[in-house]
């Protein structure tokens, strides 16, 4: 009796430990997930819009119309290697670093006058 006893006490524990052995294997399983759903919706997609700034940033010419972060409208009177002379009004020129443009203002417009069009169609 007492060895049957012992049998039926040490099933349960062994299950416990099996239990312990692949829960572990889930913890890595969901750490690596997590990893996997926080780099393609978040690491990726942020990768992609900087390579687009300086996509940007280095296609510059003279004559370009840019947004400073600032908010300063203005068109490139001068391009070098990292600053930009900026034209804002008449003889107003403004020495300005190439990371501090954002944008061009009539990229959203071309954008949206496009998808205007697909709409009349």
């Amino acid at each position: 009796m007492h060895f049957l006893t012992f049998v039926l006490q040490a099933a349960p524990a062994a299950g416990a430990q099996a239990q312990q052995q692949s829960g572990g294997w889930t913890m890595w399983l969901m750490l690596i997930a997590i990893f996997a759903i926080m780099w393609l919706f978040m690491i990726r997609p942020q990768r992609k819009q900087q390579k687009e700034m300086e996509q940007f940033r280095n296609s510059l010419k003279k004559g370009d119309k840019v947004v400073t972060a600032g908010g300063i409208y203005g068109t490139i009177a001068e391009v070098n290697e990292h600053t930009v002379l900026l034209r804002v009004d008449g003889d107003v020129k403004l020495r300005i670093d190439k990371a501090s443009l954002q944008r061009d203002p009539s990229a959203p417009a071309a954008a949206e006058n496009t998808k205007a069009d697909q709409e009349k169609k």
